[in-house]
Formats: C-alpha cells, structure tokens, sequence
C-alpha cells in the first residue's frame, strides 16, 4: 500500500524562474522558506548573426511545463502533497520581447533577447529626434535609450517581420516581456490567457511611465507602438488568473517580478539603502531607494524596484547593469573551448592566483553601466609568452569583479553614503575565487546568501503574501532568516587601487571598435560580390591567428 501523503510545516508557494539559460521550477515552505524540491532545464539561444540573440518562446513556455510537471513528481516521491501549493510566482529575463498571435497562440517571431545590439541604427536615429535640454524618455522612463530595453526590439519586429504587421493591422497581434508570455500561455492562452504583466518588468520597456505607473502615450508615439498590444499593468503581488491545465491546474499565479527585482525581494532588501548584487548572465546591482525615484548622474538606471499589492506603495532602485557576467565563463567553454564545464573557471583560476598582467573587457554587446558605449568590443590585453589559459581565466573572474566595481562606485556616488558590505546571489556565487576576488577588488566584505535561489524567494514570497492567498507573511517579525557566507579583503587597499586603475586603462582601449553598425535587415548579407583574394587573405590571417591563440591556451 501506498505510503500517505504528507505535509510540510506550513501551505507550500512555487516559483518559476524564467532565466536566460535555464528554466527552474521551486517549491517552498512558506512558514520557513525551506526549498523542498526544484527542477531546471537547461535553454539554447540562437545567434542568426552578429549582434543577434534570440531564444523560442515556445521552447521557454515548455521548459516551464517541464519544470513544473518534474518538480510536482519530484515532490509526489517525496510524499508531500501537491494539493498543499497554494500560489505559484513568476520571475522572469526582463527587457527581452515576445510577439505572438492571440488567436492562435503562435510566436510570431522568436523572442528578441535583452543582449540583442541589433537596433543600434535605430537608437542613433531616435536619439537625434531627443531634444538636447527635454531628455523626455529619460525623465518619464529612468533609462537611457539603448538597444538593451524591449521598445526598440518590438519596434525591429514590427518593421521587418511580415507576420508580425498583418496580425497588428487585423488586431491578433500581442506583446510582452518574457512573464507577460509565461502568464497568458499557463493561464489558458488562446482559449481566455490573462495578458498582463507587472510594474517591475514594465518599467524595463522604455514604454512605462515610473512616475503614474501607466504606458505612456507620449512614449508609444515617439517608438510608434500601438497601445493595444500592450498587457495590462498589475501590482508584483496579486492574484493575476488560474493556470489552466497540468498538475497544478487551478493554483492561482499571484506573484510577478523581473528577476532582479526578484533577487532584491528575496535577499529580503525592504529599507531604503539595502542593496544587492546578483551574478547570472550578467551582473546586476540594485539599491533600494524607498518611495522616491533617484536619478543617477553616474550612468546607473532608475527603476522600479517591487510594488507588493494592488494597493501597496511603489518602491524604486538604482540600478548598475552589467551586460557579461557569468556569459564570459560560457564564452571560454563553448567559443574558446579553454575549459569543458563552468566549474573548470574556478580551478584554473586557483592554480594560477593571478592574472600575470592580462585584462579582459568582455564587451561583447558593448558597455553598459556606467558607460552606454554600444561602440565597445571585447579585448584581451596585456598578454605575454608567459601567459596562458590559467592568467585568462583568472583575467575573466577578475572582469566580472571589475565591472561590480565600476557599477558600485557610481552607486555610491549617486547615494552618497558609500556601501559598508556587498549582498551577493546568483548562480556564480558558488565560485569562492570569485567571491575572494570581489572582496578584494571592492576592499569590503562581500556577503553571500548560503541559498542561491533568491530569486525564485522572491517570487514565491509575492506570490505567498497576494491578498486572496495570504500565506507568507512579509512582516519584518516573521520573515526567516538566511544564512550567510562572508568574505573578507585579503588584499591591500594600494594593490587593489592599482589593479582597478589597470583596468580602467584597459576599457577604454575596448571604445571605438565600431565605427558603423551592420543592417538591421532580416535578409541574409551578400558576399558574393566579395573578390576570391579577400577570402584568401583573410583565411591566411585567421589561420595565423588561430596558431597564435592555440599556442597560448594549449
């Protein structure tokens, strides 16, 4: 006979993350924040050409199902019941754009990832339409213009997908950020979806006033967007539809963030000047900044940081976005091929201890904060004979701690009173040379959350305490502690000056390296008018090249 089942200490929340590499599925006590059982699945992007990053909104929303389905069957071994998840939480890759058709519930193009650079032409153009002294984007939206937010990607779509214009012009056509798609599809999609998305991602469109939190028609005219596609603006706490089939049909989907505001929550950053830096694809620095909207003069962004319910109060952060984090460990494995897994990062590093002078500014989609120099390209300088893939590998960790650095000075700067420890989280957290290095390069401590699903905590914890579910409790009294990991500077603060300063030498060498941006046209460049000796002459160099590059990671 059957074992009965079982229920864990308190009702259960789960969370999906929606990330840019993996799909993951978590399931939480909500009286102790324990996790009881997950699920990921792993997510391939696409790169039809230079510049051009795309993923498949159905491949995303079926990684979902997945997750969820395995995680319910994980927790049915377990002998906990299913029946006991009383809420579900999203969080989500903000910025990257989703067009689908709502009679159908197809993509109508795949989604335009948030790295994607190929609107830069598009950005130069609208920036000379800004008049120099009424940055009005800037003023209603907290964010500079840049190929990196979601209004320009749609605007791409629109212009060069055929499909995507016929189902505009005949009213089928729907827009949103990677949540907005998740929560139309798992709550019915064609068949009732709810078309919706929260304050968190919305604020990442370019399309969203953080003042009246509100589409702005000021903004949809200047990006020509059509209002109508747009979802609906909800709170990040309520209880938005019901999903619809699977293990958990009927469970309410009542949590929504972006997942850096995600991560805030779930580091549990509520006061004004709690701040948190997460390490994923890129890194990611956000500071509470209360109720009020802090406009950086430092390069940062000024966005919405959580609102936890339909009447609830809008909280705001300044936020330092890094564009590659985590994404230059995934270029040495599967572009340079230097190390089999991510984890080898951490060990080269070790064994080497030093970079032996070499600096790596991967700007592989150009720079972002502080700088929002599309022109930038990745460099690695510095190189001698001596070096090998050890000194490059430590030179990628050194990058990841670098950029963390330039981000939070310009943090304290803008906020005045400078941070005495760093909270960290993300999937690169576990890499200690990493977070040794952090500490040293910033000459404070950094702290890590000894959980690395924050962001899955923070979703849950949105979703538990929507009015009509009411099973977490986001009162100071009850929250649950964290453990937490610190690392302390084991350096000089004189070394540690010395090395940055090298560094900021180095990012300005990566400036300039493009000059002229290549079509935003969806057809295929020509190369047949190309003569037969530029080929041979450039298959001579990358041959030479690649000897050279061979002979120093070999």
């Amino acid at each position: 006979m059957a074992a009965p089942k079982t229920a864990a200490g308190g009702p259960l929340v789960g969370a999906v993350v929606q990330g840019t590499d993996y799909s993951n599925f978590v399931v939480f006590d909500s009286k102790t924040s324990e996790v009881l059982s997950h699920h990921r699945v792993a997510l391939t992007q696409e790169f039809p050409k230079e510049g051009w990053i795309e993923q498949d909104p159905k491949q995303i929303l079926q990684s979902v199902n997945e997750c969820i389905e395995k995680t319910c069957e994980k927790l049915q071994e377990l002998n906990i019941d299913i029946s006991n998840i009383k809420a579900i939480g999203v969080s989500n890759q903000r910025e990257t754009t989703v067009v689908w058709d709502k009679l159908t519930g197809e993509p109508l193009y795949n989604a335009v990832m948030w790295l994607d650079v190929r609107t830069q032409s598009t950005v130069e153009a609208l920036s000379k339409k800004i008049p120099g002294n009424n940055n009005f984007v800037k003023s209603k939206t907290g964010l500079p213009l840049s190929t990196y937010f979601s209004a320009v990607k749609l605007r791409w779509i629109l212009d060069n997908v055929r499909k995507a214009q016929q189902a505009v012009e005949e009213g089928r056509a729907l827009f949103g950020t990677v949540d907005s798609w998740l929560i139309w599809s798992l709550t019915g999609g064609a068949d009732g979806g709810i078309h919706c998305t929260d304050v968190t991602n919305a604020s990442r469109t370019m399309l969203f006033n953080i003042h009246s939190l509100e589409w702005d028609k000021e903004l949809c005219d200047f990006f020509e967007i059509p209002m109508d596609i747009l979802p609906n603006i909800w709170s990040s706490s309520e209880i938005y539809g019901r999903m619809k089939t699977g293990a958990l049909e009927g469970v309410p989907i009542s949590g929504c963030l972006g997942d850096q505001s995600a991560a805030l929550v779930g580091q549990m950053c509520f006061q004004e000047g709690q701040a948190k830096n997460t390490y994923g694809t890129g890194c990611f620095l956000l500071c509470n900044t209360g109720h009020k909207c802090v406009f950086s003069e430092c390069g940062l962004l000024t966005t919405v940081a959580y609102k936890l319910g339909k009447n609830k109060p809008v909280f705001y952060a300044l936020e330092g976005s890094v564009a590659i984090g985590g994404a230059v460990i995934h270029w040495l494995r599967d572009n340079l091929g230097i190390i089999k897994t991510s984890e080898e990062s951490e060990k080269l590093a070790n064994e080497a201890g030093t970079s032996y002078g070499c600096y790596f500014i991967p700007a592989f989609s150009g720079l972002y904060a502080p700088y929002w120099e599309p022109s930038a390209r990745g460099i690695i300088c510095g190189l001698t004979q001596f070096t090998n893939k050890s000194h490059v590998a430590f030179a990628a960790l050194e990058a990841i701690c670098f950029q963390t650095r330039e981000i939070l000075d310009a943090m304290n700067r803008d906020c005045g009173i400078p941070l005495s420890h760093l909270q960290v989280d993300g999937e690169m957290t576990k890499n200690k040379v990493l977070m040794q290095l952090q500490a040293d390069i910033l000459h404070i401590p950094v702290i890590k959350a000894s959980m690395p699903e924050t962001m899955a905590l923070g979703a849950a914890m949105a979703a538990g305490a929507a009015e009509g579910v009411n099973v977490w409790s986001l009162k100071p009294e009850d929250l649950s502690t964290i453990m937490m990991e610190r690392f302390e500077p084991q350096i000089k603060a004189t070394e540690s000056e010395i090395r940055y300063s090298t560094w900021k030498k180095a990012v300005m060498k990566s400036m300039g390296w493009v000059t002229g941006q290549p079509s935003e046209s969806s057809e295929s460049n020509n190369f047949s008018s190309l003569p037969l000796g530029f080929f041979i002459v450039t298959s001579m160099i990358m041959l030479i090249g690649a000897r050279y590059i061979s002979s120093i990671f070999s």
